[in-house]
C-alpha cells in the first residue's frame, strides 16, 4: 500500500509541473501582458518601459524559470505605489515588493501578491465546497440507495422524477429562488452572509451564512448522485456474489451495505473527487448570486481587469486541486478494492 501511494504521489508531482508549464506558456505566449496592465492612456514608450520593468521582454523559458524560482524561494517584484494613476501622470516610481515562497505572482492592478488575493478569497469558496459536498454525498447516496431498494414502487418514481426536475434547473435559478423568496420575501431563513470561522463561537453564524448557497450547489449535484447511486447499487445487487450472500442467510441490511454498496462506491469515489476539485476552483455562479467574495468572484474580477498573474494563479490552484483529488481517489480505490493496488 505504501509503495502504491508513493508511485501515485510521484506521478502527481510530475503532472503538476507539466501543468504549470503548460498554463504559463499558454497565457504568456498569447501576447504581451504589459499591454493589458498599462492602463487606459497608454503609449508605446510606456508599454516598452513596463515590459522591461516586469520582465516580460524575456523568453518564455526564462520567465517560467523565474516563476518556478518564486514558488520555491520567493521572488521580488518592482511595482508602482499607485499603479494606474502614477503610470499615467508621473511615470514609474518603483518600489520592491517581496513575495514569499510559494509565490504565484504579483497583481499590478490589485497591488497585492497573488498569494494574498487567493488566501483571502479561499475561505468562502472552500467553505461552500465542503458543506455542499457533505450535503450532496450524504443525501445523494442515502436517497439513491432507498430508490434502488424500492425499485419500481411509488417512492422510486417520486425520487427519479424529482431528480430530473432539479437537475434540469440551472444553478442560478435555484439560488435566486432561495435568495429572493426563502430569505427575503418569505423571511423563512436569515439573509445568507459569509461569516469567517475563527473560533467555536463562530460556528452557528458560519453555518447560517453558508447553508443556502451550499444547498444551492448541493441540490444540483445531489440530483445526479441519486441517479448514479441508484444505478450502481442496482447493478451490484444483480451480481452473483450478492445472490450467494443472500443464499447464506445474511441479513438484507448486511447484503446491501457491506457487499452491494461497497461495490457501488468505486465509481462514485471518482465522480465525487473530481466534482469536489471543480468546486474548489471556484463556484462562480453561486458566489455571484449570493455575493460571496470567493475565488469565483476573484476570477471574474481578474478577467475583467485582464489581470494575467491572478488568472494564472487561479488556474494553477484549480488544476492542482484536480490532480491532488485524483491521487486521493486512487488511494481510496486501493482501500475499497485491494485488487487495484496489486494491478497498478
Amino acid at each position: 500500500m505504501l509503495a502504491f501511494i508513493i508511485r501515485r504521489t510521484l506521478v502527481g508531482v510530475v503532472m503538476v509541473v507539466v501543468m504549470i508549464f503548460a498554463v504559463f506558456s499558454l497565457f504568456f505566449a498569447s501576447g504581451n501582458p504589459a499591454i493589458n496592465q498599462c492602463g487606459r492612456y497608454c503609449t508605446q514608450e510606456k508599454i516598452d518601459e513596463l515590459t522591461g520593468l516586469l520582465g516580460y521582454d524575456k523568453s518564455i523559458p526564462e520567465q517560467f524559470g523565474a516563476f518556478v524560482s518564486g514558488v520555491f524561494v520567493g521572488r521580488e517584484f518592482p511595482v508602482n505605489d499607485e499603479y494606474r494613476e502614477a503610470l499615467i501622470a508621473n511615470g514609474f516610481e518603483n518600489r520592491i515588493v517581496h513575495c514569499a515562497a510559494p509565490c504565484l505572482g504579483y497583481s499590478q492592478s490589485e497591488q497585492k501578491t497573488v498569494n494574498d488575493l487567493i488566501l483571502k478569497a479561499a475561505p468562502p469558496t472552500l467553505s461552500l465546497a465542503v458543506v455542499s459536498f457533505v450535503l450532496w454525498i450524504t443525501f445523494g447516496i442515502l436517497i439513491g440507495v432507498l430508490a434502488a431498494v424500492f425499485k419500481g414502487r411509488w417512492l422510486d418514481r417520486v425520487v427519479v422524477g424529482s431528480t430530473l426536475v432539479v437537475y434540469a434547473l440551472p444553478v442560478f435559478v435555484i439560488g435566486t429562488f432561495f435568495l429572493q423568496y426563502v430569505a427575503i420575501r418569505w423571511e423563512l431563513y436569515p439573509y445568507p452572509r459569509f461569516a469567517p470561522l475563527r473560533e467555536p463561537a463562530d460556528l452557528l453564524p458560519w453555518i447560517t451564512g453558508i447553508f443556502l448557497p451550499a444547498l444551492t450547489l448541493a441540490l444540483f449535484f445531489m440530483a445526479a448522485y441519486v441517479r448514479y447511486t441508484r444505478a450502481f447499487v442496482l447493478e451490484s445487487l444483480s451480481e452473483d456474489y450478492i445472490r450467494t450472500a443472500r443464499a447464506k442467510g445474511l441479513p438484507e441490511r448486511t447484503v446491501l451495505f457491506k457487499h452491494g454498496l461497497r461495490s457501488a462506491l468505486t465509481p462514485l469515489v471518482t465522480l465525487a473527487g473530481l466534482d469536489f476539485a471543480s468546486l474548489l476552483a471556484g463556484a462562480i455562479i453561486t458566489e455571484s448570486v449570493f455575493n460571496y467574495q470567493g475565488m469565483g468572484a476573484l476570477a471574474v474580477r481578474a478577467n475583467t481587469n485582464q489581470d494575467l498573474p491572478v488568472l494564472i494563479g487561479l488556474v494553477i490552484v484549480g488544476a492542482t486541486a484536480v490532480i491532488v483529488m485524483n491521487i486521493i481517489v486512487d488511494i481510496l480505490y486501493a482501500y475499497i478494492d485491494p485488487r487495484v493496488r496489486v494491478s497498478k
